[in-house]
Protein backbone atom coordinates (compact mmCIF):
# COMPACT_ATOMS: atom_id res chain seq x y z
CA UNK A 1 0.00 0.00 0.00
CA UNK A 2 1.39 3.17 -1.40
CA UNK A 3 -0.19 5.41 1.52
CA UNK A 4 0.58 3.60 4.47
CA UNK A 5 -0.94 4.95 7.57
CA UNK A 6 1.83 4.46 10.09
CA UNK A 7 4.00 6.29 7.90
CA UNK A 8 4.63 9.64 9.78
CA UNK A 9 4.26 11.73 7.26
CA UNK A 10 0.96 10.40 6.28
CA UNK A 11 -0.08 10.91 10.44
CA UNK A 12 0.69 14.28 10.10
CA UNK A 13 -1.50 14.69 6.77
CA UNK A 14 -3.96 12.76 8.19
CA UNK A 15 -3.69 15.11 11.84
CA UNK A 16 -3.67 18.29 9.45
CA UNK A 17 -7.27 16.95 7.90
CA UNK A 18 -8.69 16.43 11.63
CA UNK A 19 -7.63 20.00 12.51
CA UNK A 20 -8.93 21.08 8.95
CA UNK A 21 -12.29 19.85 10.24
CA UNK A 22 -12.57 21.56 13.75
CA UNK A 23 -12.14 24.71 11.53
CA UNK A 24 -8.69 25.38 12.59
CA UNK A 25 -7.32 26.11 9.17
CA UNK A 26 -4.48 27.75 10.50
CA UNK A 27 -3.26 25.09 12.58
CA UNK A 28 -3.75 22.42 9.99
CA UNK A 29 -1.27 24.64 7.46
CA UNK A 30 1.15 24.19 10.04
CA UNK A 31 1.12 20.69 10.03
CA UNK A 32 0.82 20.23 6.70
CA UNK A 33 4.01 22.55 6.11
CA UNK A 34 6.13 20.50 9.01
CA UNK A 35 4.70 17.62 7.06
CA UNK A 36 6.80 18.99 3.55
CA UNK A 37 9.70 19.87 5.89
CA UNK A 38 10.16 16.21 7.12
CA UNK A 39 9.16 14.30 3.96
CA UNK A 40 12.03 12.19 3.00
CA UNK A 41 10.99 10.81 -0.25
CA UNK A 42 8.87 11.54 -3.18
CA UNK A 43 5.41 9.83 -2.13
CA UNK A 44 5.65 11.52 1.09
CA UNK A 45 6.66 15.03 -0.93
CA UNK A 46 3.20 14.60 -3.10
CA UNK A 47 1.14 13.76 -0.16
CA UNK A 48 2.58 16.86 1.83
CA UNK A 49 2.51 19.27 -1.24
CA UNK A 50 -1.14 18.42 -2.26
CA UNK A 51 -1.94 19.32 1.06
CA UNK A 52 -0.20 22.35 1.83
CA UNK A 53 -1.40 23.73 -2.13
CA UNK A 54 -4.84 23.57 -0.30
CA UNK A 55 -4.17 26.10 2.60
CA UNK A 56 -2.34 29.11 0.40
CA UNK A 57 -3.68 32.76 0.67
CA UNK A 58 -3.61 33.31 -3.20
CA UNK A 59 -4.37 31.92 -6.24
CA UNK A 60 -0.77 31.97 -7.17
CA UNK A 61 0.60 30.81 -4.30
CA UNK A 62 -1.98 27.35 -4.86
CA UNK A 63 -1.20 27.09 -8.01
CA UNK A 64 3.17 26.95 -7.17
CA UNK A 65 2.38 24.13 -4.96
CA UNK A 66 0.10 22.10 -6.67
CA UNK A 67 2.68 22.18 -9.60
CA UNK A 68 5.22 21.50 -7.36
CA UNK A 69 2.50 18.15 -6.65
CA UNK A 70 2.07 17.48 -9.87
CA UNK A 71 5.87 17.58 -11.06
CA UNK A 72 6.66 15.11 -7.93
CA UNK A 73 3.64 12.60 -9.00
CA UNK A 74 4.91 12.53 -12.01
CA UNK A 75 8.30 11.11 -11.01
CA UNK A 76 6.65 8.29 -9.11
CA UNK A 77 5.40 5.54 -11.09
CA UNK A 78 2.14 3.83 -9.52
CA UNK A 79 -0.90 3.76 -10.74
CA UNK A 80 -1.93 5.21 -7.07
CA UNK A 81 -0.39 8.41 -7.85
CA UNK A 82 -1.51 8.41 -11.29
CA UNK A 83 -4.76 8.21 -10.33
CA UNK A 84 -4.16 11.05 -8.84
CA UNK A 85 -3.34 13.01 -12.41
CA UNK A 86 -7.11 14.62 -13.15
CA UNK A 87 -7.27 16.18 -10.07
CA UNK A 88 -4.14 17.83 -9.77
CA UNK A 89 -4.67 18.97 -13.83
CA UNK A 90 -8.11 19.97 -12.43
CA UNK A 91 -6.60 22.22 -9.51
CA UNK A 92 -4.32 23.53 -11.40
CA UNK A 93 -6.82 24.38 -14.57
CA UNK A 94 -8.66 26.43 -12.30
CA UNK A 95 -5.94 28.06 -10.71
CA UNK A 96 -4.95 29.19 -14.26
CA UNK A 97 -8.16 30.17 -14.80
CA UNK A 98 -9.26 32.10 -11.93
CA UNK A 99 -5.71 33.99 -12.71
CA UNK A 100 -7.07 34.49 -16.06
CA UNK A 101 -4.63 32.96 -18.16
CA UNK A 102 -7.56 31.28 -19.96
CA UNK A 103 -5.22 29.59 -22.56
CA UNK A 104 -3.23 27.52 -19.79
CA UNK A 105 -6.24 27.17 -18.17
CA UNK A 106 -7.58 24.94 -21.21
CA UNK A 107 -4.40 23.31 -22.04
CA UNK A 108 -4.46 21.87 -18.17
CA UNK A 109 -8.08 21.06 -18.31
CA UNK A 110 -7.36 18.91 -21.22
CA UNK A 111 -4.56 16.84 -19.73
CA UNK A 112 -7.11 16.65 -16.86
CA UNK A 113 -10.12 15.10 -19.18
CA UNK A 114 -7.13 12.98 -20.76
CA UNK A 115 -6.13 11.04 -17.25
CA UNK A 116 -9.67 11.03 -16.29
CA UNK A 117 -10.73 8.65 -19.29
CA UNK A 118 -7.94 6.43 -18.24
CA UNK A 119 -9.81 6.12 -14.67
CA UNK A 120 -12.65 3.45 -13.26
CA UNK A 121 -15.98 4.09 -13.16
CA UNK A 122 -16.39 5.55 -9.47
CA UNK A 123 -18.15 8.07 -7.70
CA UNK A 124 -15.12 10.21 -6.73
CA UNK A 125 -14.10 10.13 -10.87
CA UNK A 126 -17.83 11.48 -12.16
CA UNK A 127 -17.02 14.05 -9.35
CA UNK A 128 -13.70 14.85 -10.41
CA UNK A 129 -14.81 14.69 -14.63
CA UNK A 130 -17.55 16.71 -13.29
CA UNK A 131 -15.26 19.53 -12.56
CA UNK A 132 -12.90 19.25 -15.26
CA UNK A 133 -16.01 19.34 -17.78
CA UNK A 134 -17.81 22.48 -15.69
CA UNK A 135 -14.37 24.26 -15.88
CA UNK A 136 -13.77 23.70 -19.85
CA UNK A 137 -17.87 25.10 -20.74
CA UNK A 138 -16.74 28.17 -18.11
CA UNK A 139 -13.40 28.68 -20.49
CA UNK A 140 -15.60 27.86 -23.71
CA UNK A 141 -18.50 30.70 -22.43
CA UNK A 142 -15.68 32.87 -21.49
CA UNK A 143 -14.05 32.72 -25.25
CA UNK A 144 -17.89 33.30 -26.82
CA UNK A 145 -18.63 36.15 -24.48
CA UNK A 146 -15.26 37.53 -25.22
CA UNK A 147 -15.66 37.30 -29.53
CA UNK A 148 -18.55 38.61 -28.83
CA UNK A 149 -17.24 41.98 -27.13
CA UNK A 150 -14.30 42.14 -29.90
CA UNK A 151 -17.10 41.53 -32.21
CA UNK A 152 -19.14 44.88 -30.96
CA UNK A 153 -16.31 46.99 -30.69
Amino acid sequence: MLFDPENDIVKLCAHGMALEGEGKSEEASGVFMKAWNEATNDVEKFTAAHYVARHQHSVADKLIWDKKALEIALNIEDEQIQSMFPSLYLNIAKCYEDLNDYELAGENYQSAILYSNQQPDTGYNHMIKGGILNGIKRLDTYKTNFKDEESNT
